[in-house]
C-alpha cells in the first residue's frame, strides 16, 4: 500500500529534527558561512547528516567534487578515525581553504588526500590514490558528467560499497518533462539509468536537493 501523500514533512518537521540532532561543529558552521556569500555549492545540511551516518564503518571513501570541503568533512566525521578519504577537485584555491576547516574540526591531514585535477582526467590517468577499492563514493560535481564518474568508479568499488550522488532532484526540475536544459536532462537520465542498473540496488531520498543512494552488488 502506498503511504498517505496528503502529508509530507515541511519546514516545521525539519526544524524539529534539526533540534534533536547534535550541534554542528564550529568548522561546519564556518564553511556554511563562507560558502553562502561566495555562492559556493555545498550539500544541504540534512543531506550532510545523512552522508555522515552512511559513512559509519566505511574506511575507504572517494569523493568527486570537493569545493570548500563541507561534504568531505561530514564524511570524515562519520567514518572511523582510522578511515581515509580521497577527494577530487581542480580548484586548489578552494581545497586549500577546505584543509584549514578540516584541521579546525580535528581531522588529521593524513586522513584526507586531495587530488587536484578534473575528476575524469584523474581517473583516466590512473592516479594511484584512486585505485580503490572504495567502500563509499560520493558524487557532487559537474552534472552532465555524473554517468562518466559512475562508470569510472565501478571498477574501483568494493562489493557492498555505497554510491551517493547529490542534486539528483535538481530543485524538482527532473520531474518536470518540460524542463530540458543540459543539467536537468543529464540528471534525469542518470537517475533513470542507475535505478534500472542491475549492478546496484538504488533509490532516491527526497532530502536536500535529492540524494541518490545505490548499494553496489559487486
Amino acid at each position: 500500500m502506498k503511504g498517505d501523500r496528503s502529508w509530507i514533512p515541511g519546514a516545521a518537521e525539519l526544524d524539529w529534527i534539526e533540534g534533536l540532532a547534535a550541534p554542528l561543529s564550529d568548522a561546519l558552521v564556518a564553511i556554511e558561512a563562507a560558502a553562502e556569500p561566495e555562492r559556493i555549492p555545498i550539500v544541504d545540511r540534512d543531506s550532510g547528516r545523512v552522508i555522515s551516518a552512511l559513512a559509519a564503518g566505511r574506511r575507504r571513501i572517494v569523493e568527486v567534487g570537493t569545493a570548500y570541503g563541507y561534504s568531505t568533512l561530514w564524511l570524515a566525521l562519520g567514518q572511523p578515525a582510522d578511515g581515509r578519504i580521497v577527494t577530487i577537485d581542480p580548484d586548489r584555491s578552494r581545497t586549500d581553504l577546505a584543509r584549514g576547516w578540516w584541521r579546525q574540526a580535528g581531522i588529521a591531514d593524513e586522513r584526507i588526500r586531495v587530488v587536484t585535477a578534473k575528476a575524469l582526467e584523474a581517473f583516466a590517468n590512473h592516479e594511484p590514490d584512486l585505485d580503490g577499492p572504495f567502500d563509499l563514493a560520493f558524487i557532487d560535481a559537474l552534472k552532465p558528467e555524473y554517468p562518466a564518474y559512475l562508470e569510472a568508479l565501478v571498477p574501483r568499488l568494493a562489493p557492498g560499497a555505497l554510491v551517493l550522488a547529490d542534486n539528483v532532484l535538481w530543485s524538482g526540475r527532473v520531474a518536470a518533462p518540460a524542463v530540458t536544459d543540459e543539467n536537468t536532462t543529464a540528471l534525469r537520465a542518470f537517475d533513470a539509468a542507475v535505478l534500472a542498473d542491475p549492478r546496484f540496488h538504488a533509490t532516491i531520498l527526497p532530502i536536500g536537493d535529492g540524494l541518490l543512494l545505490a548499494g553496489f552488488r559487486g
